[in-house]
């Protein structure tokens, strides 16, 4: 196996191959697919597909199929969690200090101020005619599923370009797979933190296919209790005992959604993943670990 990583869409971006040879071909497919993303759904970028349609909130606009699947994705996730991640809490994360890449982010205001969350129900998506509204003075912000989507496409459009060829891409702790596993399924360390060394904290698992998405309150922070997980029930950053959820699914956007939902629900997040059958590792504050489902228990030291 082969890998390369660089830096796109405020994060890291990881490529692995089971052919060197099919690298370069990956990386190419990789790069096309995040840059079509970044055009369509970035909340940071004032010619962005998804900025110009916040702009026109209170109107019916036709959108692009790239944006149409991105917001169809969000919409399926607020369904499938009762509206625990919510792609219409954009306000709360502007007045909270979130209105640029988090690269550029000042420490956020004290004390917090909550903004009601409209509501995903309120937003109108025609398929056939391919156009979103809006409502008027809602921001909508595809944070909670965009790079996870992104990294599924990714994964698939780089397996194609590299015929044969097993496919992993992370996507800033977003990994979704594509093509035949390596022998013994893909290596992952799963930790608080994306970026963090092989020797932090943590555990390794494989997996044979689908995605793997962790979320957590301790990378995107920018002050006391100030992060990028917003509960809708409150329009303020999640309270929740976790500080990092990992889960397993069958595809990255379903993990991711899991996960993001997981650390809104708290201490009912347990419970709800088990009840959904999602192996998942959670990581309280305190550093205790739990897991869920199918997920590997971690092996006590002698």
């Amino acid at each position: 196996m082969t890998a390369a990583s660089w830096s796109a869409l405020g994060t890291t971006v990881s490529v692995v191959v089971s052919d060197a040879g099919a690298l370069p071909a990956a990386r190419r497919a990789v790069e096309a697919e995040l840059a079509e993303l970044d055009a369509a759904c970035s909340r940071f970028r004032e010619d962005s597909e998804l900025m110009r349609l916040n702009a026109r909130a209170g109107e019916t606009v036709r959108v692009s199929p790239r944006l149409l699947e991105a917001i169809a994705t969000a919409l399926r996730a607020a369904a499938l969690t009762d509206g625990i991640v919510d792609p219409t809490v954009g306000n709360a994360l502007v007045v909270l200090g979130y209105d640029r890449d988090f690269s550029l982010v000042r420490r956020g205001p004290s004390p917090l101020t909550a903004v009601r969350v409209a509501g995903w129900a309120r937003i109108r998506i025609d398929h056939a005619g391919r156009s979103v509204r809006v409502p008027r003075g809602v921001v909508l912000d595809l944070g909670a599923t965009a790079k996870a989507l992104g990294a599924d496409r990714a994964a698939a459009r780089a397996a194609q370009a590299a015929p044969g060829a097993g496919v992993l891409v992370n996507l800033g702790g977003d990994i979704a797979t594509a093509g035949p596993a390596p022998a013994g399924g893909w290596l992952v360390r799963v930790t608080d933190d994306h970026r963090a060394p092989l020797d932090a904290p943590g555990q390794t698992v494989t997996i044979g296919s689908g995605g793997l998405a962790t979320s957590s309150t301790t990378v995107r922070r920018w002050g006391d209790g100030v992060h990028h997980i917003v509960d809708p029930r409150s329009g303020l950053p999640a309270v929740s005992p976790w500080r990092t959820v990992s889960v397993c699914a069958a595809t990255c956007v379903d993990a991711n959604i899991a996960s993001t939902a997981a650390l809104v629900l708290g201490e009912r997040a347990e419970d709800w993943l088990e009840h959904n059958g999602l192996p998942a590792r959670l990581v309280g504050n305190d550093g205790l670990t739990a897991v869920t489902a199918a997920w590997p228990r971690e092996l006590e030291a002698a």
